[in-house]
């Protein structure tokens, strides 16, 4: 947790601990079924999980990054899972700082308010009276089956590549949800495929994807939207490592390599993981945090130091990432064995955590966009 975090993450801290027993009893049923089970699902939106960054102004919590962060990386630590769909789910309550007040209110108005987003595709947005006729098909729909809005990109000029994107939210009797979520990490995301054909989508219910205007006055809604998706899911593999490092203590208590009748906790090398495993996960976490404060202190000025900034928070997800992975696989090979047993929870934190760090915003690629601007070019991309 962040130095000086106020009561109210103290106690959305205590309410994700309050549902550990549950995810816990449950967790065999996420591989399963490919989503989480209605009854966690639930408890996680009755904690308010789902509407961190809701504006005070419509009665969320608005938390800061920092806030944030600290939930997100304590929700995967319990499960990847759980973590991922905290981090979308609580992430995406930030559109109630763009859209009209009525509409989200309206729309946060229930707690189990879900909002499943995907920027992987782009389908086409016609303009008609009142709003657009949105057709397409988009992938990594986490939380697609409980959701209850769905955030699309699409163009309203789908014969121009360069032309500007909005943003669309199709209601969720008007999309299909495609059951294709086979995978080897993050299973109980639900993140399936989903398409909309022809449905209309009012004015109101879309906004820019690019140069949008917020609604609410908080500087969480000022700052630039793809640098604060990013951010909304970078506590994930943090998370999902430091509780494998606190598995992997758990582990070493109490197991002995085969063949020998010494625990793992009493060999110098495992005490060397263990102690550089924790400084490793700091050090990212450091990196991070410094990051996105360069980010809040450059956001109304624009121009060059903005776009360093961006930059650097995007290199700083990456590198958390790659940080996470390592310490996951180096937990895993100093378990031995006992880590490719489905009944040990290394075993489930490195495969979610190779799934995590998959997503473009945590890409290698973006160290690239940090380079091209260390070399005197432009960014390559608008979409940092």
């Amino acid at each position: 947790m962040i130095a000086g975090t106020p009561d109210r993450v103290c106690r959305t801290l205590a309410a994700v601990q309050a549902v550990a027993p549950l995810i816990a009893a449950g967790r065999d049923d996420f591989d399963g079924g490919r989503r989480l089970p209605d009854a966690v699902f639930g408890a996680l939106a009755d904690a308010g999980l789902f509407r961190l960054w809701l504006p005070e102004a419509l009665g969320g919590p608005e938390l800061s990054p920092f806030e944030f962060m600290s939930v997100v990386e304590a929700a995967s630590a319990l499960d990847g899972s759980v973590g991922w769909l905290v981090g979308n789910g609580g992430g995406m309550s930030r559109i109630g700082g763009y859209l009209g007040e009525a509409v989200a209110r309206d729309w946060f108005a229930d707690r189990h308010s879900f909002v499943a987003s995907s920027t992987g595709a782009v389908g086409t947005a016609i303009p008609v009276d009142g709003g657009y006729r949105v057709s397409g098909r988009w992938p990594f729909g986490s939380g697609a089956h409980h959701a209850t809005r769905f955030m699309v990109l699409a163009s309203v000029k789908p014969e121009d590549p360069d032309a500007p994107l909005i943003c669309c939210y199709p209601g969720r009797g008007d999309v299909t949800i495609l059951d294709n979520w086979h995978v080897s990490g993050l299973r109980g995301t639900g993140s399936c495929d989903f398409e909309a054909r022809d449905i209309f989508v009012p004015a109101a219910h879309a906004h820019p994807f690019l140069g949008l205007r917020p609604t609410q006055a908080g500087l969480l809604y000022r700052m630039p939207p793809s640098s604060v998706f990013a951010w909304s899911i970078c506590g994930v593999p943090l998370g999902i490592a430091s509780g494998a490092i606190a598995s992997f203590a758990e582990l070493a208590c109490r197991k002995s390599r085969l063949g020998t009748r010494a625990l793992l906790r009493d060999r110098e090398t495992v005490q060397a993981t263990v102690g550089r495993t924790r400084a490793m996960l700091r050090a990212a976490r450091a990196f991070l945090i410094d990051a996105m404060r360069d980010l809040m202190a450059v956001t109304e000025t624009g121009g060059e130091w903005l776009v360093e900034a961006r930059a650097t928070i995007r290199i700083a997800n990456a590198h958390a990432a790659e940080t996470a992975m390592s310490i996951t696989d180096m937990l895993a090979a100093s378990a031995g064995t006992a880590a490719i047993f489905e009944t040990c929870s290394l075993e489930r934190a490195v495969r979610d955590v190779h799934a995590a760090v998959k997503h473009i915003a945590m890409s290698p690629n973006n160290y690239i966009i940090a380079g091209r601007l260390a070399l005197g070019l432009d960014p390559g991309t608008a979409r940092f």
